[in-house]
């Protein structure tokens, strides 16, 4: 799972100062517009941080009361009244503390569900060409690892800066009132240990770097071989001993930057507390000479000490604010870089819907070529993009025309590459076409509404893809609202009710990852019931029946006998067998129609149809 780190664009953009005021600026104003709708709560959760820092303050105060009013002068009222007071601002600073944490929940996990939601509704209008390019663990990381990023400014970052800045401004104030010697004094140590801090920070950000690197190739490796395609490649080439060793590696090379991270962390917190004791020390050393010289009284050395362990923490936090803060800018700049990405097919304003009734399908001239990763917007975002595929440089069809009419069967053969699928793939929009227009009742599609144009065609390809469900949340995918009555009749449809019904949970069966658990006939049938269901005026076959044994693809024949009945009808087949009764079979090579005519036609003029018929019949 290839990343761009944050702590490494954090570090490119601070040797470019004009870049980090540009992305300041920007992302801060998009920023603004997600934070708008939480503008009360924020507003509230700032309050709850000034509150917790006066009372911060509140208790030392007391201290120096009970000691130099209270015990000093013998009065136990004022002691026991004081001691009440301690014990009162400690209750309500921990409910102010609850108070506090239910706002930054509420912040944080309210941004989250709007980037996610966001960021997922805009990912799934992306056209297939970006799906073929990007890869998977890349945007699943900016989902999941950016977002929380994101959210990280609004509750982390906002709560450490905003509440240090106001502890460290009230903590101050109150000590030089105080006594300004005892703080001078103290503070002169300040210095001695922000110098060793910025460095350790800089240290800890290129552990933490390493190690989410390193983490991101480890995840990448369980997400890649736990599941089943990848656990069988695995297996068969009998690699399951280099796997583990491989996964040793990567784990070790996590626990190593672990066991730095730690020491790091441990030598800043010893480097902290062993400042904190020595400035301690100090203020003891002459609070306690001003003490004895009556300069200052013993319950203000004990308050100024109390204040003193306040101060160091927070003024440790600031003085790496600048990377809390730009790290949660680039998890903003990251979210934004995918929502900036703009769909490759597009919806036009004055689109209007599928005509009612049959519909034809007619290509018009079209010649295509696949997008480059500059096209798909992807050139910008390289860590979800893979390296380009030299097939988007020249074109895969060449002034391709035909048409199928209602309730007619249209063939596509051809060797493979000369360009079948692609010409399926332009008539729901999948791509659209480079040169000419494909027309759907009439209507260029580019002029159809998708979600009418794609609700008018269903597809069943040669690997039917099922998600990880039951049998009958996979096939009311097609049609939510179906009843039990319906589903079983487009089972029935597909030949493959009894089957359903003699399994043991029936419907309720789960299928296993993309199926796995059903056969290949069993799958395509489901599938073919699912389309069914669906009942498209327009139906695509991509192989339907490839890569079946005989009896489950005369069962699919049969189901699909019944799947195409009325409808408008494009088959892609490599057996040519399949395809006799075709209304008009289209000899595709090279992405051009070479060939068209019946079964009987073809084999007559001895071309392209006849050879590769002869080829698969003498085998």
């Amino acid at each position: 799972m290839s990343g761009v780190n944050p702590w490494a664009v954090y570090q490119s953009l601070t040797r470019d100062p004009a870049q980090v005021k540009k992305v300041e600026r920007g992302v801060l104003r998009r920023i603004l517009t997600y934070a708008r709708p939480y503008k009360a709560l924020v507003a509230a959760f700032l309050v709850t941080l000034v509150v917790a820092s006066l009372l911060t303050v509140a208790q030392p105060l007391l201290f120096r009361q009970i000691v130099d009013n209270g015990i000093s002068q013998g009065n136990a009222t004022l002691v026991t009244v004081l001691a009440l007071c301690i014990a009162g601002l400690a209750i309500l600073d921990a409910l102010v503390g609850v108070v506090s944490r239910w706002y930054s929940a509420r912040i944080g996990e309210g941004l989250i569900f709007d980037l996610r939601t966001q960021v997922y509704g805009h990912v799934q209008e992306q056209s297939i060409a970006f799906f073929t390019r990007a890869q998977t663990g890349a945007l699943v990381s900016r989902l999941n690892s950016d977002v929380i990023g994101a959210q990280q400014a609004f509750t982390s970052t906002l709560s450490g800066v905003v509440g240090n800045v106001i502890t460290v401004t009230i903590v101050l104030i109150t000590m030089f009132l105080l006594s300004w010697q005892v703080t001078l004094l103290s503070l002169i140590l300040v210095p001695l240990f922000l110098f060793p801090a910025r460095w350790m920070g800089r240290r800890l950000q290129s552990l933490t770097k390493e190690q989410m690197q390193v983490n991101a190739q480890m995840s990448t490796q369980m997400t890649e071989r736990f599941n089943v395609a990848g656990a069988l490649l695995v297996t068969l080439f009998g690699r399951t001993r280099d796997e583990t060793s491989e996964f040793s590696g990567r784990a070790a090379r996590v626990r190593d930057a672990g066991i730095s991270i730690a020491m790091a962390n441990r030598w800043f917190f010893t480097a902290l507390l062993l400042v904190g004791s020595i400035a301690t020390a100090v203020a003891y050393g002459v609070g306690g000479n001003l003490v004895i010289s009556g300069a200052i009284t013993l319950g203000t050395l004990l308050a100024l000490v109390a204040l003193l362990a306040q101060l160091y923490g927070p003024l440790t936090a600031l003085s790496n604010v600048r990377v809390d803060v730009m790290t949660a800018l680039v998890s903003f700049e990251r979210v934004f870089e995918v929502l900036d990405l703009p769909p490759l097919v597009r919806q036009s304003p004055e689109a209007v819907p599928v005509p009612q009734g049959p519909l034809s399908v007619a290509f018009d001239h079209v010649s295509f070529r696949y997008p480059t990763a500059a096209e798909v917007s992807l050139a910008s975002l390289e860590s979800v993009a893979r390296a380009e595929e030299p097939r988007g440089e020249a074109p895969v069809l060449h002034d391709v025309s035909f048409s199928a009419e209602p309730g007619q069967l249209v063939a596509l053969v051809g060797p493979s590459g000369a360009g079948k699928t692609t010409i399926t793939a332009l008539i729901p929009r999948l791509y659209d076409a480079t040169t000419g227009a494909v027309r759907v009742g009439g209507i260029d599609v580019r002029d159809l509404e998708l979600e009418s144009l794609r609700g008018s065609i269903g597809v069943v390809t040669q690997d039917a893809h099922m998600f990880h469900d039951t049998i009958g949340a996979n096939l009311r995918y097609a049609r939510p609202d179906a009843t039990d009555a319906q589903i079983r009749e487009a089972l029935r449809g597909a030949h493959i009710l009894d089957l359903i019904d003699s399994l043991p949970n029936g419907l309720d069966t789960v299928v296993g990852d993309r199926g796995y658990r059903l056969s290949g006939g069993e799958k395509q049938r489901i599938a073919i019931a699912r389309l069914l269901l669906k009942a498209p005026r327009i139906v695509i076959l991509d192989e339907a029946t490839a890569h079946l044994d005989s009896e489950s693809e005369a069962a699919v024949q049969d189901a699909l006998a019944t799947a195409l009945v009325g409808r408008t009808s494009i088959v892609i087949a490599h057996r040519l067998s399949t395809v006799r009764q075709a209304d008009v079979i289209l000899v595709i090579d090279d992405g051009r129609i070479v060939e068209r005519g019946t079964h009987d036609e073809l084999l007559s003029r001895g071309g392209l149809y006849a050879t590769l018929h002869a080829t698969q019949f003498t085998d």
